[in-house]
């Protein structure tokens, strides 16, 4: 029986976590065949982990951009519009303070005025690399979902799915009565 060695990443409810394949830590992530012949649980760890196994080239690149790319739209329009919120409220506190103190103002409160929408750039911007960097993480969940397994891996599913076969083949053999010799039917 031959297996392609194309696996699809499939997720599962987290009721139905059971045992990776290779640390036996639950997991919710499938890798399993298109013809649906195989499949086994495995860590998002292991999926990113070289060794094991690689995403397939052309599905991983547009799957990155089409993440990272929205991702950081979705982020970006988040902050901004954060952003817009502060600014319109120091802008309401101003009209408030030019109120109270009428047209006087020192050239120091505008000084800090300024300090203070720059310390909002800077805060901004930390914000947006931040939220960035969060996005790298669910680009493991949101990557790739095509993978060719390494060869050692590929054979031990080969191996596994070929005893499973003669297991099955021995079961059906024993359970056939014309498989055992019959009784001597001569003296001895």
């Amino acid at each position: 029986m031959a297996l392609q060695n194309t696996w699809h990443h499939r997720r599962v409810a987290d009721g139905s976590a059971k045992a990776c394949w290779i640390c036996y830590k639950p997991s919710t992530s499938v890798l399993i065949t298109p013809d649906n012949k195989d499949f086994f649980y495995t860590c998002l760890g292991h999926l990113k982990d070289r060794g094991f196994c690689l995403p397939d080239a052309d599905e991983a690149a547009v799957a990155a951009e089409r993440t990272e790319k929205e991702e950081l739209d979705r982020e970006i329009a988040k902050v901004k519009k954060e952003y817009d919120e502060k600014q319109k409220l120091k802008r309401e506190k101003r009209k408030e303070k030019e109120k109270n103190k009428g047209k006087e103002k020192d050239k120091d409160a505008k000084k800090t005025e300024e300090d203070e929408d720059k310390e909002d750039e800077k805060a901004k911007n930390e914000k947006i690399k931040e939220m960035s960097k969060a996005n790298d993480d669910e680009e493991a969940e949101n990557g790739p979902r095509i993978y060719t397994l390494k060869k050692n891996f590929y054979q031990m599913r080969l191996d596994r799915i070929r005893n499973a076969e003669i297991a099955k083949r021995n079961r059906e053999r024993m359970q056939n009565p014309t498989l055992f010799p019959s009784v001597p039917s001569g003296k001895p």
